[in-house]
């Protein structure tokens, strides 16, 4: 398992999230149940299937150290890191504002 991990979302929840300290998740998230995130090898393929043409994104880096994470099931049987519980900011390590290319998709830092 990758010792970090990503989260896509939108800047302004990110933004509010920064205001109260708390991420509470997307709307996909919290229909889910927990918090979506990708490891640096499932990052391209989230990225092209949930977010293509979506503008105003924010690539968030996390340490899986410091979470409390359920790795389960997805995309092809591939183990995705899950959280269950709200996400205290604090724990974020970097992030990165999220441009589109000439295909409308996201271009990733790596």
């Amino acid at each position: 398992m990758s010792d970090k991990i990503y989260k896509i979302c939108q800047i302004q929840e990110w933004q509010s999230a920064c205001i109260t300290g708390i991420y509470k998740g997307s709307q996909v998230d919290l229909e889910d149940g927990f918090i979506h995130f990708s490891t640096p090898q499932q990052l391209s393929a989230t990225a092209k299937k949930h977010f293509h043409g979506q503008k105003n994104l924010i690539l968030v880096e996390f340490n899986t150290k410091n979470l409390s994470l359920t790795w389960e099931p997805s995309r092809g049987g591939a183990l995705f890191p899950h959280l269950y519980q709200e996400l205290p900011i604090t724990g974020s390590e970097k992030t990165w504002l999220l441009t589109l290319d000439e295909n409308n998709m996201p271009v990733l830092p790596f």
